[in-house]
């Protein structure tokens, strides 16, 4: 599989979506764990690397 290369910045769809409906997450600080915030309400989470990298459905570059 290939590994993706996650940058600040970059939109990541997660498999299950946030209890406000959102399924996509900001990312805000990239190493061991992830520091990611919820495009729909702003909710801000701090998520283990392997975690995200098994949950990514989608990753958007940001522009």
């Amino acid at each position: 599989m290939e590994r993706l290369n996650y940058e600040v910045g970059d939109i990541v769809r997660l498999k299950k979506p946030h209890p406000c409906g959102s399924s996509e997450w900001e990312i805000l600080r990239v190493g061991a764990d992830f520091r990611l915030k919820c495009e729909g309400c702003g909710h801000q989470i701090m998520v283990a690397r392997r975690l995200v990298e098994k949950n990514t459905r989608e990753l958007r570059k940001k522009a």
